[in-house]
């Protein structure tokens, strides 16, 4: 299974349509806070970053497209352009900001000791550090209020997502899933 991991683009563009996929349903599976839902789209997120590497921006790309173009994917069953400036439209953009920023990162480093740590710990930052600094704007600048509703009661369940992510892309990729055989383009 990892050679279907390697080669063409359009190989590629299938994987990171099979994670697009997997981040619509992680929306699909959330607990409602006000004013951003907990869902499993982190994790998937993270997933991403660990198995496609570089490539993992565009299944987020193709994610917020099939979201844009009016498909119900987005946390709540929201889609369009509404859902990227509402509340979570921060974290939306921290999906994407995380995989490209964490997949080069991890491109860079994998197999190194602490080298999955530090790249999920870096697309932490980038969706809730995104997400919160939009959350600020939408809740007309009030800094601390968005930190304590938007970030902090999701912290403890992120970082259990991310060691799952870490355990979960670890096993598939001693399986030869992922990673592209440690090669990254």
């Amino acid at each position: 299974m990892g050679a279907v991991l390697q080669g063409s683009r359009a190989r590629d563009l299938a994987i990171a349509a099979v994670f697009a996929a997997l981040m619509a349903v992680g929306a699909l599976f959330s607990i409602p806070f006000y004013p951003v839902p907990l869902s499993l789209q982190t994790f998937f997120v993270y997933l991403s970053v660990l198995l496609l590497r570089r490539r993992a921006f565009m299944s987020q790309a193709i994610y917020i497209l099939m979201g844009i173009a009016g498909l119900p994917i987005f946390s709540k069953g929201m889609a369009g352009y509404a859902a990227l400036l509402g509340p979570t439209g921060g974290f939306i953009a921290g999906f994407l900001l995380a995989a490209v920023f964490g997949g080069a990162l991890y491109g860079r480093t994998a197999g190194r000791r602490g080298a999955a740590a530090a790249t999920v710990g870096l697309c932490i930052l980038m969706v809730f550090g995104t997400g919160w600094a939009w959350l600020t704007y939408w809740l007309g600048g009030n800094f601390e209020g968005a930190f304590l509703t938007g970030v902090l009661p999701f912290l403890p369940g992120d970082a259990l997502k991310a060691a799952l992510a870490i355990v979960v892309a670890g096993r598939l990729q001693r399986q030869g899933i992922g990673g592209y055989n440690g090669k990254s383009k």
